[in-house]
């Protein structure tokens, strides 16, 4: 090759750009790479700092060797103006890799794709979208996410529901659809599983090849803009999975761009990813690190998201996560140094800019400090899914309840720990999918019991202190476990019972945001007072949820059997009168219970370390809340 392959005549502010993107620092770089808009035309910029030589093939040039790009400044990054070149054209790279082999690749910064199977980037630029979500936007950043109600409806946006030919809705048809109905329930965000361009549906989206496109499946920019808009003026959140750690290895995607590993790790015991047949990216390489941190931001400054759920945060952070060999570290551990420093970078990054957005850890270990900040040597999140508890808890319930008295720590344990970190209390969709079975069919029992379980394990899920989460189709009761190729079984709801327990949902949702005991404190021990956690020859527990204004508690009353408790007496820590207002067993939310059990009064009789007590009833299979309706000596705020 000649010197002039590599020198690109390149603007200033251009190759200011390009050195900040191998230095790792250049967080918006989707702006100068990729496809940009000129004047006329439009320029093309790739990072492949191995390649022999690269040409731009396309529409505009009838898909011909006829256009080299030119190196600049031996920055690695290959660009070239193609004045011929118009919206909506398709087009590859023509990489003459290391070793000479020819390989067509997409543009890793493609906004958008052809649709599935064919392959082609697409040449446009982003809109100028004028946004319509003012108030929202100011309301994220003057209202603390720690201390207001988090409730998530996690959806898979192709299964969610399906025309009667079997296609999927798309991102418009939600909009009118999807938005409303999570509205009415009364969840507080709906987060999305991978939107990413991505070519086997089997892998639900956590396979991308293209980071920067909305999949062409799902529809246009300017589509998911206008959704995450309605939502917003819905009062609505928008979240999204995201998937730094590891990427698809189609011979089309960015898996060994250049012919070397360049986005992926040198080292093929690190760079496969033999557990989910995937490459993991090299993230302790500058490059890869500004290609990764710009991703994020450029789903939450152009799209306007509220978060983004970091998926598989485990297998960053320990060199044997994964099946197979592996190498320690220069310590003998098993500790990823990279993955930490590129995650407490990461999160550095995104909360300079945007303190009000939530980053959610999907971290499976006892990893220490995940959502405590960097500077206190934590990895930075402000939030992580509570897998312990998860699991634990539907371990619990799956059960036959003969049993669960010698498994009762199993519902306890996580009161031990439950404020080392920021949690979101998460049932998703990877426990109702491979034969785990849905969640309702995961309880034990008749369908009877069945559906007064669920009523339980949600309604425990929403007591205990952490954010929550629900996976769609368990707000009303679907028996058949989640299947990603088809729409969810929405015909259940002709069923009595499924229609009681989609109505149980909402009234639960809408408890929960009523009651400021139920997410003021979700974080200090302030907000909960255990008043009985050993009880398990009959399997209860009871303990107070305290929002931040004194007379703002609930006694909660939990019995994880169906037998039911005759003249239970629960310590309160105000003499008065209670008041009972959630009973999993009113036939209102799906039980039998046609009355409530009123108003209780206190006696001076001493229980649980109070010197107060009130005696009730506890249905069979049920949590029963008390509230305080008139009670003496609480302490003013």
């Amino acid at each position: 090759m000649g010197d002039e392959h590599y020198n690109a005549e390149v603007s200033g502010e251009l190759k200011d750009a390009f050195y900040l993107f191998n230095e790792g620092t250049q967080f918006d770089s989707y702006l100068t790479m990729g496809c940009s808009k000129l004047t006329k035309g439009y320029r093309f910029s790739v990072w492949a700092p191995n390649a022999q030589a690269i040409y731009l093939v396309g529409d505009f040039n009838d898909w011909a060797e006829l256009d080299e790009m030119r190196q600049a400044d031996q920055s690695g990054i290959f660009t070239i103006d193609m004045e011929q070149a118009e919206r909506g054209q398709h087009y590859k790279y023509k990489v003459i890799q290391a070793d000479g082999t020819i390989a067509y690749k997409i543009d890793p910064y493609a906004y958008e794709f052809e649709v599935r199977p064919r392959d082609a980037s697409v040449v446009r630029d982003l809109p100028a979208k004028q946004w319509k979500d003012g108030l929202w936007m100011a309301n994220r950043r003057r209202l603390e996410i720690y201390s207001r109600p988090l409730n998530i409806y996690e959806v898979h946006l192709s299964s969610w529901k399906h025309h009667e030919d079997g296609s999927w809705y798309t991102i418009t048809e939600l909009k009118d659809e999807l938005i409303p109905y999570v509205k009415e329930l009364g969840y507080t965000h709906i987060e999305f599983m991978p939107l990413m361009e991505h070519p086997l549906d089997a892998s639900w989206g956590y396979q991308a090849t293209g980071f920067f496109g909305l999949s062409s499946k799902f529809g246009t920019v300017e589509e998911f803009q206008d959704f995450v808009e309605a939502a917003h003026q819905a009062n609505l959140g928008v979240l999204m999975d995201w998937v730094p750690g590891h990427f698809n290895r189609n011979d089309y995607g960015i898996a060994y761009f250049d012919g070397t590993a360049q986005f992926e790790y040198t080292d093929p015991t690190r760079a496969n990813n033999n557990r989910w047949g995937t490459l993991n990216f090299d993230i302790g390489k500058q490059q890869v690190r500004s290609y990764l941190i710009s991703n994020a931001l450029f789903w939450i400054e152009q799209f306007h998201i509220d978060g983004l759920r970091v998926d598989a945060v485990s297998n960053m952070l320990y060199l044997d996560y994964d099946l197979g060999e592996w190498t320690p570290n220069d310590e003998g551990t098993n500790v990823n140094k990279e993955g930490v420093e590129f995650l407490q970078l990461l999160n550095t990054k995104i909360f300079e800019r945007h303190p009000d957005v939530l980053m959610m850890a999907e971290e499976s270990t006892a990893w220490g400090k995940v959502t405590h900040p960097v500077h206190e040597g934590g990895l930075g999140f402000n939030y992580k899914w509570n897998m312990g508890w998860m699991n634990d808890t539907l371990k619990f319930f799956e059960m036959d309840p003969y049993f669960r008295k010698d498994y009762f720590s199993l519902i306890t344990f996580s009161f031990m720990y439950t404020f080392n970190e920021n949690f979101i209390l998460p049932f998703s969709h990877d426990e109702v999918v491979h034969g785990k079975k849905s969640m309702m069919h995961k309880m034990f029992g008749d369908r009877y019991n069945q559906f007064a379980g669920l009523r339980t394990i949600e309604s425990y899920r929403m007591m205990h202190p952490g954010k929550k989460l629900q996976f769609m189709g368990a707000e009303y009761g679907q028996f058949l476990e989640w299947r990603f190729d088809e729409g969810l079984e929405w015909k259940n709801l002709n069923d009595e019972a499924n229609a009681k327990h989609l109505n149980f949902t909402k009234q639960l949702n809408e408890f929960y945001k009523s009651h400021r005991a139920l997410w003021e404190y979700d974080h200090s021990p302030s907000g909960i007072d255990i008043l009985d956690a050993d009880n398990k020859e009959e399997t209860v527990l009871y303990f107070i949820r305290q929002g931040k204004n004194p007379r703002d508690f609930l006694v909660i009353c939990c019995n994880f059997v169906p037998i039911e408790r005759q003249n239970v007496r629960v310590g309160v820590p105000y003499k008065g009168q209670y008041e009972e207002v959630w009973n999993t067993e009113w036939d209102s939310l799906g039980g039998t219970w046609t009355e409530s059990q009123g108003v209780l009064k206190t006696t001076d009789q001493s229980m649980h370390g109070k010197n107060h007590s009130l005696e009730l009833i506890l249905p069979a299979m049920s949590i029963v809340v008390l509230k305080p309706k008139r009670v003496y000596g609480v302490p003013k705020k």
